[in-house]
């Protein structure tokens, strides 16, 4: 790790956390293949064929949504044939977490790539505003100090409510002077206070904080649940209602196929579960769509949601007169997202890569093609600080994921000891495994029960003999006080319980660095790398 280093690669194994099936599709492996259009590196999904038939009615819709004069090109790009590479996140408090802005990066680093080779391409960032769980898109974390400050917007709907058209009122003013205190003053922050105003939906500030943070970029932002984009959806949400126990039964046959494969399941899909929602009339709740498979007494099946039930013919009335009422689920989603843009490339996250092995299924028999996928940027971001304190105690990226600031506490206070200590310690401990070593194998030697009887009193031997290098280290510890801090300061900015890009937000990095950190990550989002980059500011 050179003083000098900008971005470091660091494969998928040494990064906690992620699923055996995410692995395998990042490291290009053979088992993967079958469940995806393409694995990471291939360029194929940059000669696209034709233009999708709702496109134009989605360019109009973008227009509206996307009215500033710089992206005025990308509009006109895609009115001329561009393809389009997609993204997309739950609308969050403050731009959600960190690796929101890395989705939206890779989404322009692809579109560039495919521009560049020849294949103009556009990138989209899809809000999932119709998304109800309010407790995972109401609190943001910053770093302050020594802890993660978690700013709430308190309040919860009564119901189960798309979190998009929640409309924020007063109490956003005291956390947005709470993240002025925190971030500082940057051109990242205004465009977060001009956003994050009373009067506004989630989704509004949401996309009113990306279109501007990333509006040197080119990229587009879309909401697409209201009624124009789910009417332009409508054939998609139709099969889904009309086919859909034979949908239901494919997935029940992919999720066999993976679990037999070794893999998981990211979505469970349960007896009676379908790929729709429905929003509530009167309450604006969104309701899980229950299927009752067919009976001797109904031939068509019904469906259920809450306490109503629903025959098909219902439901496909409701999408005719009120399209934006149907909403789709996690699975189907992206399937509802190409018809609308015909997407060359999706960019998602380890859970969505994963779900996407479960969705193809729905790709081959509503679209008749299976879109390609490639996984997000990925990142630590280290700060300058944090960089130095990594050069002085010669530390990586892997070890601080291995580590807890207990137990980095220990490891710089066993490496700041005197080195006699260090050489007693290593010499004791290796004349110990030597003594011990031959000792057991003449006791095994000399009857099987006492070779056991005295590898459970030599373990207890080593565990004291550990016991004696953490009374070392615990004691250098004591006398150099800093370590202690600079072990606290490492593991709450590098890995605080969980990666940083999940546990910090995206617009305390911004706001530090100002937008041309967007930038800098979209340049890092070029690189070949599927794992983990470290990234040094």
């Amino acid at each position: 790790m050179s003083p000098l280093s900008i971005a470091d690669c660091h494969s998928t194994a040494a990064v906690p956390g992620l699923s055996r099936l995410y692995r395998d599709f990042c490291e290009g492996a053979s088992a993967a293949r079958g469940y995806y259009a393409s694995l990471p590196g291939s360029t194929a999904w940059q000669r696209r064929q034709g233009v999708a038939p709702c496109l134009p009615g989605m360019v109009d819709l973008l227009t509206a949504q996307n009215p500033s004069d710089g992206m005025a090109a990308p509009l006109e790009a895609l009115r001329a044939g561009a393809g389009v590479v997609v993204t997309g996140q739950q609308v969050g408090l403050f731009g959600g977490p960190l690796f929101t802005p890395f989705k939206a990066a890779t989404a322009v680093a692809r579109a560039r790539q495919a521009t560049a080779a020849g294949h103009p391409h556009v990138a989209i960032f899809w809000l999932a505003s119709e998304d109800h769980d309010f407790a995972e898109i109401n609190h943001v974390r910053f770093p302050a100090r020594r802890e993660l400050r978690m700013l709430t917007y308190a309040g919860a709907p009564e119901s189960a409510v798309p979190v998009g058209g929640l409309v924020l009122d007063d109490r956003i003013l005291p956390l947005v002077e709470q993240a002025w205190e925190l971030v500082g003053y940057s051109d990242a922050m205004e465009a977060l206070a001009a956003a994050y105003v009373p009067g506004k939906t989630f989704a509004q500030a949401f996309r009113e904080f990306y279109a501007r943070i990333f509006a040197a970029q080119g990229l587009l932002v879309l909401d697409a649940s209201g009624r124009e984009a789910h009417r332009l959806g409508a054939p998609v949400l139709r099969m889904a209602i009309e086919r859909a126990d034979e949908f239901h039964a494919a997935l029940a046959e992919r999720n066999n196929a993976l679990q037999a494969a070794g893999y998981h399941m990211q979505v469970a899909v349960g007896a009676d579960a379908s790929l729709l929602f429905l929003i509530d009339e009167k309450t604006g709740a969104r309701m899980a769509l229950k299927r009752k498979r067919p009976s001797a007494t109904e031939a068509q099946g019904l469906w259920q949601a809450g306490r109503t039930t629903f025959s098909s013919a219902d439901l496909l009335g409701i999408l005719d007169a009120q399209p934006e009422r149907i909403s789709p689920s996690a699975l189907l989603r992206p399937v509802f997202q190409d018809l609308l843009l015909g997407t060359s490339l999706t960019i998602g996250g380890p859970a969505e890569i994963a779900y996407f092995a479960q969705s193809a299924v729905l790709f081959e028999r509503i679209l008749g093609r299976l879109t390609p996928a490639e996984p997000r940027f990925s990142a630590t971001l280290i700060e300058p600080a944090i960089g130095e304190l990594l050069r002085t105690h010669e530390l990586s990226l892997e070890q601080i994921f291995a580590e807890t600031p207990d137990s980095l506490a220990q490891r710089l206070a066993a490496r700041a000891m005197p080195v006699e200590g260090k050489r007693k310690l290593a010499a004791t401990g290796n004349a110990l495994d030597a003594e011990l070593g031959a000792l057991l194998d003449w006791m095994r030697a000399l009857d099987a029960g006492l070779g056991r009887s005295a590898e459970t009193a030599a373990s207890k031997m080593r565990y004291q003999m550990n016991r004696l290098r953490r009374l070392a280290a615990n004691f250098e510890l004591q006398r150099e006080a800093s370590l202690a801090r600079h072990a606290e300061a490492i593991c709450l900015s590098l890995h605080p319980g969980g990666l940083q890009e999940r546990q910090h937000g995206a617009a305390f990095y911004l706001g530090r660095y100002g937008l041309d950190l967007v930038e800098r990550i979209t340049q890092a989002a070029m690189s070949d790398c599927t794992g983990h980059t470290a990234l040094w500011l």
